[in-house]
Protein backbone atom coordinates (compact mmCIF):
# COMPACT_ATOMS: atom_id res chain seq x y z
CA UNK A 1 0.00 0.00 0.00
CA UNK A 2 1.29 3.44 -0.91
CA UNK A 3 1.03 6.43 1.42
CA UNK A 4 -2.17 8.43 1.04
CA UNK A 5 -1.96 10.94 -1.81
CA UNK A 6 -2.93 14.40 -0.64
CA UNK A 7 -4.17 16.84 -3.34
CA UNK A 8 -2.43 20.18 -3.61
CA UNK A 9 -4.18 23.54 -3.67
CA UNK A 10 -4.94 25.24 -6.98
CA UNK A 11 -1.81 26.59 -8.62
CA UNK A 12 -0.26 28.24 -11.64
CA UNK A 13 3.00 26.54 -12.62
CA UNK A 14 5.10 28.46 -15.15
CA UNK A 15 7.76 26.36 -16.86
CA UNK A 16 10.42 28.61 -18.40
CA UNK A 17 12.12 26.50 -21.04
CA UNK A 18 8.80 24.77 -21.68
CA UNK A 19 9.83 23.44 -25.10
CA UNK A 20 13.09 21.95 -23.82
CA UNK A 21 14.15 18.38 -23.11
CA UNK A 22 13.69 18.57 -19.34
CA UNK A 23 10.12 19.84 -19.65
CA UNK A 24 9.13 17.26 -22.25
CA UNK A 25 10.95 14.25 -20.80
CA UNK A 26 10.59 14.81 -17.05
CA UNK A 27 8.38 17.67 -15.86
CA UNK A 28 5.27 17.21 -18.01
CA UNK A 29 5.24 13.39 -17.64
CA UNK A 30 5.58 13.87 -13.86
CA UNK A 31 2.63 16.27 -13.79
CA UNK A 32 0.61 13.91 -16.00
CA UNK A 33 1.06 11.12 -13.45
CA UNK A 34 0.06 13.44 -10.59
CA UNK A 35 -3.05 14.34 -12.59
CA UNK A 36 -3.87 10.65 -12.89
CA UNK A 37 -3.54 10.13 -9.15
CA UNK A 38 -5.84 13.04 -8.38
CA UNK A 39 -3.31 15.36 -6.78
CA UNK A 40 -3.87 18.21 -9.24
CA UNK A 41 -7.23 19.79 -8.56
CA UNK A 42 -9.59 22.58 -9.58
CA UNK A 43 -8.50 25.04 -12.25
CA UNK A 44 -4.76 24.53 -11.75
CA UNK A 45 -2.78 25.54 -14.82
CA UNK A 46 0.56 24.63 -16.41
CA UNK A 47 1.93 27.57 -18.38
CA UNK A 48 4.84 26.75 -20.66
CA UNK A 49 7.01 29.72 -21.57
CA UNK A 50 9.76 29.95 -24.16
CA UNK A 51 11.19 32.52 -26.52
CA UNK A 52 9.86 30.77 -29.62
CA UNK A 53 6.58 31.73 -31.27
CA UNK A 54 4.45 28.59 -31.04
CA UNK A 55 0.68 28.23 -31.20
CA UNK A 56 -1.08 26.49 -28.33
CA UNK A 57 -2.30 23.71 -30.65
CA UNK A 58 1.22 23.07 -31.93
CA UNK A 59 2.57 23.01 -28.40
CA UNK A 60 -0.11 20.57 -27.25
CA UNK A 61 0.77 18.30 -30.16
CA UNK A 62 4.42 18.31 -29.04
CA UNK A 63 3.41 17.53 -25.46
CA UNK A 64 1.16 14.65 -26.52
CA UNK A 65 3.94 13.14 -28.62
CA UNK A 66 6.40 13.47 -25.72
CA UNK A 67 3.99 11.88 -23.23
CA UNK A 68 3.25 8.94 -25.52
CA UNK A 69 6.98 8.36 -26.02
CA UNK A 70 8.04 8.75 -22.39
CA UNK A 71 5.12 7.15 -20.55
CA UNK A 72 4.60 4.09 -22.76
CA UNK A 73 2.01 1.86 -21.05
CA UNK A 74 0.86 4.49 -18.52
CA UNK A 75 -0.45 6.98 -21.10
CA UNK A 76 -4.22 7.32 -20.77
CA UNK A 77 -6.37 8.93 -23.49
CA UNK A 78 -9.13 10.11 -21.17
CA UNK A 79 -6.64 11.55 -18.70
CA UNK A 80 -4.90 13.37 -21.55
CA UNK A 81 -8.12 15.19 -22.45
CA UNK A 82 -8.31 16.57 -18.90
CA UNK A 83 -4.60 17.30 -18.67
CA UNK A 84 -4.36 19.13 -22.01
CA UNK A 85 -6.96 21.65 -20.85
CA UNK A 86 -4.58 22.76 -18.09
CA UNK A 87 -1.74 23.52 -20.50
CA UNK A 88 -1.09 26.97 -21.99
CA UNK A 89 1.81 28.40 -23.96
CA UNK A 90 3.22 31.94 -23.89
CA UNK A 91 6.25 33.59 -25.45
CA UNK A 92 8.74 34.98 -22.92
CA UNK A 93 12.36 35.86 -23.62
CA UNK A 94 14.76 36.24 -20.68
CA UNK A 95 16.31 39.27 -22.35
CA UNK A 96 13.07 41.09 -23.22
CA UNK A 97 11.11 41.63 -20.00
CA UNK A 98 8.92 44.31 -21.56
CA UNK A 99 7.54 41.73 -24.01
CA UNK A 100 6.02 39.40 -21.43
CA UNK A 101 2.51 40.69 -22.05
CA UNK A 102 1.03 37.25 -22.73
CA UNK A 103 2.28 35.92 -19.40
CA UNK A 104 1.10 39.01 -17.52
CA UNK A 105 -2.35 38.70 -19.10
CA UNK A 106 -2.80 34.99 -18.37
CA UNK A 107 -1.80 35.45 -14.70
CA UNK A 108 -3.95 38.54 -14.15
CA UNK A 109 -6.61 38.01 -11.49
CA UNK A 110 -4.98 34.85 -10.10
CA UNK A 111 -2.74 36.34 -7.42
CA UNK A 112 -4.61 34.41 -4.73
CA UNK A 113 -3.36 30.99 -5.79
CA UNK A 114 0.07 29.34 -5.44
CA UNK A 115 2.38 30.53 -8.20
CA UNK A 116 5.53 28.59 -9.09
CA UNK A 117 8.15 29.57 -11.67
CA UNK A 118 10.23 26.55 -12.72
CA UNK A 119 13.47 27.54 -14.45
CA UNK A 120 14.20 24.60 -16.78
CA UNK A 121 16.82 26.74 -18.51
CA UNK A 122 20.56 27.35 -18.51
CA UNK A 123 21.75 28.50 -15.04
CA UNK A 124 23.11 31.69 -16.54
CA UNK A 125 19.53 32.81 -17.21
CA UNK A 126 18.21 32.25 -13.67
CA UNK A 127 18.80 35.82 -12.55
CA UNK A 128 17.30 37.27 -15.74
CA UNK A 129 14.09 35.27 -15.37
CA UNK A 130 13.77 36.15 -11.69
CA UNK A 131 14.24 39.82 -12.53
CA UNK A 132 11.67 39.52 -15.35
CA UNK A 133 9.09 38.21 -12.90
CA UNK A 134 9.79 41.11 -10.55
CA UNK A 135 9.83 43.67 -13.37
CA UNK A 136 6.37 42.58 -14.49
CA UNK A 137 4.92 42.47 -10.98
CA UNK A 138 4.37 38.70 -11.10
CA UNK A 139 5.87 37.80 -7.70
CA UNK A 140 3.15 37.36 -5.09
CA UNK A 141 3.34 36.50 -1.41
CA UNK A 142 2.72 32.86 -2.31
CA UNK A 143 5.20 32.66 -5.19
CA UNK A 144 8.10 30.22 -5.42
CA UNK A 145 10.95 29.78 -7.86
CA UNK A 146 12.66 26.48 -8.71
CA UNK A 147 16.31 26.42 -9.81
CA UNK A 148 17.54 23.35 -11.68
CA UNK A 149 21.00 22.01 -10.96
CA UNK A 150 23.76 22.88 -11.23
CA UNK A 151 23.53 26.33 -9.70
CA UNK A 152 26.59 27.82 -11.38
CA UNK A 153 29.86 26.19 -12.40
CA UNK A 154 31.99 27.33 -9.44
CA UNK A 155 31.66 29.27 -6.18
CA UNK A 156 31.79 32.69 -7.82
CA UNK A 157 29.12 31.96 -10.44
CA UNK A 158 26.90 30.22 -7.85
CA UNK A 159 27.12 33.26 -5.59
CA UNK A 160 26.27 35.54 -8.52
CA UNK A 161 23.19 33.47 -9.40
CA UNK A 162 22.04 33.22 -5.79
CA UNK A 163 22.52 36.96 -5.33
CA UNK A 164 20.56 37.78 -8.47
CA UNK A 165 17.66 35.47 -7.60
CA UNK A 166 17.84 36.54 -3.95
CA UNK A 167 17.25 40.17 -4.92
CA UNK A 168 13.81 39.13 -6.21
CA UNK A 169 12.79 36.21 -3.98
CA UNK A 170 13.20 35.51 -0.26
CA UNK A 171 15.31 32.45 0.63
CA UNK A 172 12.20 30.52 1.76
CA UNK A 173 10.73 31.04 -1.73
CA UNK A 174 13.76 29.57 -3.54
CA UNK A 175 13.79 25.81 -4.22
CA UNK A 176 17.12 24.48 -5.57
CA UNK A 177 16.22 21.11 -6.97
CA UNK A 178 18.31 17.95 -6.98
CA UNK A 179 16.13 15.14 -8.29
CA UNK A 180 18.14 12.51 -6.39
CA UNK A 181 16.64 13.84 -3.16
CA UNK A 182 13.19 12.87 -4.46
CA UNK A 183 14.06 9.20 -4.99
CA UNK A 184 12.17 6.83 -2.73
CA UNK A 185 15.29 4.97 -1.64
CA UNK A 186 17.18 8.17 -0.84
CA UNK A 187 14.38 9.25 1.45
CA UNK A 188 14.37 5.79 2.99
CA UNK A 189 17.89 6.50 4.23
CA UNK A 190 16.27 8.65 6.91
CA UNK A 191 13.80 5.90 7.81
CA UNK A 192 16.50 3.23 7.81
CA UNK A 193 18.83 5.20 10.05
CA UNK A 194 16.50 6.99 12.41
CA UNK A 195 13.46 4.71 12.46
CA UNK A 196 15.31 1.55 13.45
CA UNK A 197 17.27 1.10 16.67
CA UNK A 198 19.18 -1.72 14.95
CA UNK A 199 21.26 0.49 12.64
CA UNK A 200 21.91 3.83 14.30
CA UNK A 201 24.30 2.51 17.02
CA UNK A 202 26.34 0.78 14.27
CA UNK A 203 26.37 3.72 11.84
CA UNK A 204 29.82 5.02 12.75
CA UNK A 205 33.55 4.40 13.05
CA UNK A 206 34.40 1.28 15.03
CA UNK A 207 31.80 -0.81 13.20
CA UNK A 208 31.82 0.50 9.60
CA UNK A 209 35.02 -0.05 7.64
CA UNK A 210 34.20 2.20 4.67
CA UNK A 211 31.37 3.51 2.51
CA UNK A 212 31.00 3.32 -1.28
CA UNK A 213 28.65 5.35 -3.44
CA UNK A 214 28.30 4.60 -7.16
CA UNK A 215 26.14 6.47 -9.66
CA UNK A 216 26.78 4.87 -13.05
CA UNK A 217 25.19 5.61 -16.41
CA UNK A 218 25.41 3.52 -19.57
CA UNK A 219 24.41 6.43 -21.82
CA UNK A 220 26.74 9.00 -23.35
CA UNK A 221 26.34 12.75 -23.32
CA UNK A 222 23.62 12.73 -25.99
CA UNK A 223 22.25 16.16 -26.84
CA UNK A 224 24.01 17.76 -23.86
CA UNK A 225 27.43 17.49 -25.48
CA UNK A 226 28.25 21.18 -25.89
CA UNK A 227 27.10 21.98 -22.34
CA UNK A 228 28.64 18.86 -20.78
CA UNK A 229 32.04 19.50 -22.36
CA UNK A 230 32.27 22.78 -20.41
CA UNK A 231 31.18 21.17 -17.13
CA UNK A 232 32.37 17.56 -16.80
CA UNK A 233 31.38 14.83 -14.36
CA UNK A 234 32.73 16.50 -11.23
CA UNK A 235 30.57 19.60 -11.60
CA UNK A 236 27.61 17.84 -13.21
CA UNK A 237 27.20 14.98 -10.73
CA UNK A 238 29.49 15.17 -7.71
CA UNK A 239 28.81 18.76 -6.63
CA UNK A 240 25.11 18.01 -6.22
CA UNK A 241 23.92 14.40 -6.48
CA UNK A 242 26.80 12.53 -4.87
CA UNK A 243 27.60 15.07 -2.18
CA UNK A 244 23.93 15.12 -1.18
CA UNK A 245 24.04 11.32 -0.83
CA UNK A 246 27.20 11.63 1.27
CA UNK A 247 25.41 14.13 3.51
CA UNK A 248 22.39 11.87 4.05
CA UNK A 249 24.60 8.87 4.87
CA UNK A 250 26.97 10.78 7.14
CA UNK A 251 24.86 13.41 8.91
CA UNK A 252 24.05 13.35 12.61
CA UNK A 253 20.45 12.66 13.72
CA UNK A 254 18.39 15.85 13.25
CA UNK A 255 16.16 16.99 16.09
CA UNK A 256 13.12 16.52 13.83
CA UNK A 257 12.17 16.27 10.16
CA UNK A 258 11.73 20.02 10.06
CA UNK A 259 13.37 21.22 6.85
CA UNK A 260 15.95 23.41 8.56
CA UNK A 261 16.79 20.73 11.14
CA UNK A 262 17.68 18.27 8.37
CA UNK A 263 19.58 20.83 6.33
CA UNK A 264 21.48 22.06 9.38
CA UNK A 265 22.93 18.56 9.79
CA UNK A 266 23.78 18.22 6.10
CA UNK A 267 25.76 21.45 6.06
CA UNK A 268 27.86 20.18 8.98
CA UNK A 269 28.97 17.23 6.85
CA UNK A 270 29.95 19.47 3.93
CA UNK A 271 31.97 21.69 6.25
CA UNK A 272 33.71 18.64 7.75
CA UNK A 273 34.91 17.28 4.39
CA UNK A 274 38.69 17.27 4.30
CA UNK A 275 39.90 19.41 1.39
CA UNK A 276 41.37 17.69 -1.63
CA UNK A 277 43.95 20.07 -3.09
CA UNK A 278 47.15 20.01 -5.12
CA UNK A 279 48.93 18.21 -2.26
CA UNK A 280 46.74 15.09 -2.40
CA UNK A 281 44.63 15.37 -5.55
CA UNK A 282 46.54 12.70 -7.47
CA UNK A 283 46.19 10.11 -4.71
CA UNK A 284 42.54 10.87 -3.88
CA UNK A 285 41.00 11.45 -7.31
CA UNK A 286 40.72 9.76 -10.69
CA UNK A 287 39.58 11.43 -13.91
CA UNK A 288 38.50 9.42 -16.93
CA UNK A 289 37.04 9.77 -20.42
CA UNK A 290 35.38 6.94 -22.33
CA UNK A 291 36.91 5.47 -25.47
CA UNK A 292 35.07 3.39 -28.03
CA UNK A 293 33.65 0.11 -26.79
CA UNK A 294 30.44 -1.86 -26.51
CA UNK A 295 27.48 -1.75 -24.12
CA UNK A 296 25.00 -4.62 -24.03
CA UNK A 297 26.59 -5.98 -27.20
CA UNK A 298 26.16 -2.74 -29.13
CA UNK A 299 29.21 -0.78 -30.30
CA UNK A 300 29.47 2.82 -29.07
CA UNK A 301 31.70 5.70 -30.11
CA UNK A 302 34.29 7.37 -27.97
CA UNK A 303 33.49 10.65 -26.25
CA UNK A 304 35.69 12.55 -28.66
CA UNK A 305 33.97 10.97 -31.66
CA UNK A 306 30.58 11.92 -30.19
CA UNK A 307 31.91 15.47 -29.89
CA UNK A 308 32.79 15.56 -33.59
CA UNK A 309 36.38 14.41 -33.27
CA UNK A 310 37.53 17.49 -31.36
CA UNK A 311 40.15 16.78 -28.68
CA UNK A 312 38.79 17.40 -25.19
CA UNK A 313 40.08 17.15 -21.62
CA UNK A 314 36.56 16.90 -20.17
CA UNK A 315 36.17 14.09 -17.65
CA UNK A 316 33.21 11.75 -18.18
CA UNK A 317 34.19 9.70 -15.12
CA UNK A 318 35.42 10.70 -11.69
CA UNK A 319 36.24 8.70 -8.57
CA UNK A 320 37.16 10.27 -5.25
CA UNK A 321 38.27 9.22 -1.79
CA UNK A 322 36.57 11.45 0.77
CA UNK A 323 37.40 11.81 4.45
CA UNK A 324 35.09 13.43 6.99
CA UNK A 325 36.83 15.07 9.90
CA UNK A 326 34.42 14.51 12.77
CA UNK A 327 33.96 12.04 15.62
CA UNK A 328 31.48 9.77 13.89
CA UNK A 329 33.48 9.19 10.70
CA UNK A 330 37.13 9.70 11.64
CA UNK A 331 39.30 7.27 9.61
CA UNK A 332 36.27 5.87 7.72
CA UNK A 333 36.83 6.64 4.03
CA UNK A 334 33.98 7.34 1.62
CA UNK A 335 34.73 6.21 -1.94
CA UNK A 336 32.47 7.77 -4.55
CA UNK A 337 32.39 7.44 -8.33
CA UNK A 338 30.21 8.40 -11.24
CA UNK A 339 30.57 8.16 -14.99
CA UNK A 340 29.01 7.82 -18.39
CA UNK A 341 29.20 4.87 -20.79
CA UNK A 342 29.80 2.47 -17.91
CA UNK A 343 28.76 -1.17 -17.91
CA UNK A 344 25.20 -0.57 -16.68
CA UNK A 345 22.88 2.05 -15.30
CA UNK A 346 23.40 1.35 -11.66
CA UNK A 347 23.32 3.46 -8.50
CA UNK A 348 23.91 2.19 -4.99
CA UNK A 349 25.26 3.02 -1.56
CA UNK A 350 27.27 0.28 0.18
CA UNK A 351 28.23 0.40 3.85
CA UNK A 352 30.81 -2.29 4.54
CA UNK A 353 31.16 -3.31 8.15
CA UNK A 354 34.43 -4.35 9.71
CA UNK A 355 35.63 -7.94 9.80
CA UNK A 356 34.69 -10.07 12.78
CA UNK A 357 37.42 -9.55 15.43
CA UNK A 358 38.12 -13.27 15.76
CA UNK A 359 36.93 -16.15 13.59
CA UNK A 360 36.05 -19.41 15.28
CA UNK A 361 35.95 -20.97 11.79
CA UNK A 362 39.67 -20.45 11.15
CA UNK A 363 40.30 -24.07 10.10
CA UNK A 364 37.91 -23.81 7.20
CA UNK A 365 39.22 -23.12 3.69
CA UNK A 366 37.01 -20.11 3.05
CA UNK A 367 36.93 -16.54 4.26
CA UNK A 368 34.17 -14.91 6.22
CA UNK A 369 32.94 -11.96 4.19
CA UNK A 370 32.32 -8.71 6.03
CA UNK A 371 28.67 -7.74 6.39
CA UNK A 372 27.44 -5.21 3.87
CA UNK A 373 24.37 -3.00 3.81
CA UNK A 374 23.51 -2.17 0.19
CA UNK A 375 20.99 0.54 -0.64
CA UNK A 376 19.96 0.35 -4.30
CA UNK A 377 18.83 3.62 -5.87
CA UNK A 378 18.39 2.30 -9.41
CA UNK A 379 17.34 0.04 -10.91
CA UNK A 380 15.05 -2.00 -8.61
CA UNK A 381 15.05 0.31 -5.60
CA UNK A 382 15.55 -1.55 -2.35
CA UNK A 383 17.78 -2.51 0.56
CA UNK A 384 19.93 -5.63 0.91
CA UNK A 385 21.84 -6.81 3.99
CA UNK A 386 24.56 -9.40 3.42
CA UNK A 387 25.18 -11.79 6.33
CA UNK A 388 27.06 -15.07 6.77
CA UNK A 389 24.96 -18.24 7.13
CA UNK A 390 25.52 -21.99 7.28
CA UNK A 391 24.66 -23.90 4.15
CA UNK A 392 21.96 -26.54 4.80
CA UNK A 393 22.96 -30.19 4.82
CA UNK A 394 24.96 -32.77 6.78
CA UNK A 395 28.18 -32.30 4.81
CA UNK A 396 29.95 -30.09 7.34
CA UNK A 397 29.85 -26.56 8.73
CA UNK A 398 30.07 -24.64 5.46
CA UNK A 399 29.42 -20.92 5.42
CA UNK A 400 28.48 -18.56 2.63
CA UNK A 401 27.13 -15.00 2.41
CA UNK A 402 23.39 -14.66 1.91
CA UNK A 403 21.23 -11.59 1.47
CA UNK A 404 18.23 -10.32 3.36
CA UNK A 405 16.65 -8.50 0.44
CA UNK A 406 13.92 -5.85 0.48
CA UNK A 407 12.62 -4.84 -2.93
CA UNK A 408 10.26 -1.87 -2.59
CA UNK A 409 8.28 -2.80 -5.69
CA UNK A 410 7.76 -6.42 -4.60
CA UNK A 411 7.07 -5.53 -0.96
CA UNK A 412 4.62 -2.70 -1.51
CA UNK A 413 3.29 -3.72 -4.93
CA UNK A 414 2.78 -0.22 -6.33
CA UNK A 415 4.35 2.09 -8.87
CA UNK A 416 6.40 4.61 -6.95
CA UNK A 417 6.26 8.23 -8.05
CA UNK A 418 9.20 9.48 -10.07
CA UNK A 419 11.52 11.82 -8.18
CA UNK A 420 10.24 14.81 -10.13
CA UNK A 421 6.65 13.90 -9.28
CA UNK A 422 7.43 14.03 -5.59
CA UNK A 423 9.54 17.17 -5.74
CA UNK A 424 7.02 19.12 -7.80
CA UNK A 425 4.34 18.34 -5.23
CA UNK A 426 6.66 19.43 -2.41
CA UNK A 427 7.28 22.76 -4.15
CA UNK A 428 3.54 23.30 -4.54
CA UNK A 429 3.07 22.55 -0.83
CA UNK A 430 5.88 24.95 0.06
CA UNK A 431 7.96 22.27 1.79
CA UNK A 432 11.71 22.95 1.28
CA UNK A 433 13.03 19.90 3.17
CA UNK A 434 14.11 18.05 -0.01
CA UNK A 435 15.81 21.06 -1.56
CA UNK A 436 19.23 22.62 -1.09
CA UNK A 437 19.71 25.71 1.02
CA UNK A 438 22.03 28.42 -0.19
CA UNK A 439 24.77 27.64 2.34
CA UNK A 440 24.75 23.98 1.19
CA UNK A 441 25.35 25.03 -2.40
CA UNK A 442 28.14 27.37 -1.34
CA UNK A 443 29.90 24.79 0.87
CA UNK A 444 29.71 22.13 -1.87
CA UNK A 445 31.19 24.46 -4.47
CA UNK A 446 34.02 25.55 -2.15
CA UNK A 447 35.03 21.91 -1.76
CA UNK A 448 34.73 21.17 -5.50
CA UNK A 449 36.68 24.30 -6.45
CA UNK A 450 39.68 23.06 -4.48
CA UNK A 451 39.71 19.80 -6.49
CA UNK A 452 39.49 21.63 -9.81
CA UNK A 453 42.31 23.96 -8.76
CA UNK A 454 44.35 20.92 -7.74
CA UNK A 455 43.81 19.27 -11.14
CA UNK A 456 44.90 22.44 -12.89
CA UNK A 457 47.97 22.96 -10.70
CA UNK A 458 49.16 19.36 -11.07
CA UNK A 459 48.09 19.05 -14.72
CA UNK A 460 46.20 15.86 -13.91
CA UNK A 461 45.08 14.35 -17.20
CA UNK A 462 42.01 12.30 -17.98
CA UNK A 463 42.61 8.57 -18.35
CA UNK A 464 40.96 6.59 -21.11
CA UNK A 465 38.54 3.79 -20.27
CA UNK A 466 36.68 1.44 -22.56
CA UNK A 467 32.97 2.14 -22.93
CA UNK A 468 31.11 -0.72 -21.25
CA UNK A 469 33.68 -1.11 -18.45
CA UNK A 470 33.53 0.24 -14.89
CA UNK A 471 35.94 3.08 -15.59
CA UNK A 472 39.72 3.61 -15.59
CA UNK A 473 41.99 1.04 -13.96
CA UNK A 474 43.17 3.75 -11.57
CA UNK A 475 39.74 3.83 -9.96
CA UNK A 476 40.36 0.29 -8.71
CA UNK A 477 43.80 1.29 -7.43
CA UNK A 478 42.13 4.07 -5.43
CA UNK A 479 40.71 1.34 -3.15
CA UNK A 480 43.30 -1.37 -3.75
CA UNK A 481 46.09 0.56 -2.06
CA UNK A 482 43.86 0.73 1.04
CA UNK A 483 43.27 -3.04 0.88
CA UNK A 484 39.70 -2.61 -0.38
CA UNK A 485 37.76 -3.14 -3.63
CA UNK A 486 34.66 -1.80 -5.29
CA UNK A 487 31.51 -3.74 -4.55
CA UNK A 488 31.44 -6.73 -6.97
CA UNK A 489 27.90 -6.05 -8.21
CA UNK A 490 29.31 -2.91 -9.81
Amino acid sequence: MMAKLVPVDEFDLIIFGGTGDLAMRKLLPALFHREGDGQITGDSRIIAASRGEVSRDDYLARVETALRENLADTFNEQQWQTFRNRIHYVQADAGAHDQWGELVAILAGHDHRTRVAYLATAPGLFGAFANGLRHNGLITGDSRIVLEKPVGHDSASADAINNAVGECFAENQIFRIDHYLGKETVQNLLALRFGNSLFEPLWRRGTIDHVQITVAEDLGVGGRGEYYDRIGALRDMVQNHLLQLVCLVAMEPPSSLDHDAVRDEKIKVLRALRLISADNVKTNTVRGQYAAGAIKGQPVESYQDEMGGVASSCETFVALKLEIDNWRWSNVPFYIRTGKRLKAKHSEIVLQFQDVPHSIFSEQSYDISPNQLMIRLQPDEGVKLSVMAKEPGPGGFDLRPVSLDLSFEETFGVRYPDAYERLLMEVLRGNPALFMRRDEVSAAWNWIDAIIAGWEETHQKVESYVAGSWGPTSSSFLLDRDGRAWHPES
